[in-house]
């Protein structure tokens, strides 16, 4: 990543709004689902950034937000771009660019466990008949585990088609249903997200796990964007939660919409 380009923001106590926090979901939030933030996007977090705090809050590992909110040429990391940075719903964080303590989803759940689990996933994804089937149907991140029925390397064409199949057959309501039945002694979330997977982690691990990280700095107001905010959505938790003011968005373009007329941008 080259040297940042974004200049140095203002401490929080010298912002405009200073106990004003503003925290974002990504996919279908700041940018179509794995698609990159439009400029226009970037812009106007860099005029609410010298209003108020912003973070990014995403269930994807920080590799996959960093290819989606950081600047496209190159000259800023995401986590230059927000004062908090949050993967993985908060297990990778980031405050003003620095690394915070991680947690370990497979230390959490052992071994045995997680095999078992993967085992029946992959059994139930084998006997599914769906229109299209790529790869990387299971992919292990530090926090989290992600299950796609289709597989993650499916084209954005291919995501598209999967997702208007999903809303009609329910392939991952029901997939996640099975789960539950099978695995509700072991204190897990199953969180449907995006337009092709869900995320399973530990209860509690949620996107209101990012919100520890963000309370010492004793915010009196956050704001939550986020399209899945519906039960059963991964923004529910942080949406519901006493300690955020939640907006439901329809995509990027109603996100920019709410921040101008909240935040007078």
């Amino acid at each position: 990543m080259a040297v940042s380009s974004v200049p140095t923001p203002l401490p929080f106590s010298e912002r405009a709004l200073p106990k004003t926090l503003c925290l974002f979901d990504v996919d279908e939030t700041l940018s179509k689902a794995r698609q990159h933030a439009t400029p226009e996007m970037l812009s106007l977090l860099a005029q609410l950034r010298k209003k108020c705090a912003i973070g990014f809050v995403g269930g994807s590992d920080l590799k996959k937000i960093r290819e989606q909110i950081s600047a496209p040429d190159g000259t800023a990391d995401a986590t230059d771009i927000f004062d908090y940075g949050f993967a993985e719903n908060g297990l990778i964080a980031f405050r003003m660019g620095k690394a915070l303590a991680s947690q370990s989803f497979i230390g959490w759940l052992g071994e045995e466990k997680y095999k078992k689990m993967v085992k029946f996933c992959l059994r139930y994804i084998s006997e599914l008949d769906i229109p299209i089937m790529r790869g990387t149907f299971i992919e292990f991140r530090n926090g989290m585990i992600n299950i796609s029925p289709i597989g993650r390397n499916a084209s954005i064409e291919e995501r598209n088609t999967f997702e208007a199949y999903d809303k009609q057959h329910k392939i991952r309501p029901k997939f996640v249903q099975a789960l539950k039945d099978n695995f509700g002694d072991y204190g897990l979330t199953f969180s449907i997200g995006g337009q092709i997977s869900f995320d399973v982690f530990p209860c509690g691990w949620d996107k209101t796990f990012a919100l520890s990280h963000v309370e010492k700095d004793g915010w009196e107001e956050i704001h939550f964007f986020g399209d899945k905010t519906y039960e059963g959505g991964n923004d529910y938790e942080i949406f519901s939660d006493p300690r955020t003011i939640g907006h439901t968005v329809e995509g990027p373009s109603h996100t920019m919409q709410l921040l101008k007329e909240i935040f007078s941008l």
